[in-house]
């Protein structure tokens, strides 16, 4: 598991392509803090389904950081 409190911009090294995925999303908490957590469960064609493929914490100000690149570029 990742907790992201901040997104800074990288260059892409390749564009390849990806398989679409079943994700969710919950509210959790740690140590007094709020994080919105999003699990993706992998592809159609993966070995254990509906088994969490990676899971990601998003602290407030990551949150807001996506929300605004997503108003700004989409």
């Amino acid at each position: 598991m990742a907790i992201i409190r901040n997104f800074d911009e990288l260059e892409p090294k390749t564009n390849v392509r990806h398989s679409e995925t079943h994700d969710g999303w919950s509210l959790q908490g740690q140590d007094g803090e709020k994080f919105i957590q999003i699990n993706t469960m992998g592809s159609a064609d993966r070995e254990i389904l509906g088994k969490v493929s990676q899971t990601l914490r998003l602290s407030k100000e990551a949150f807001e950081q996506l929300a605004e690149l997503a108003r700004k570029y989409l």
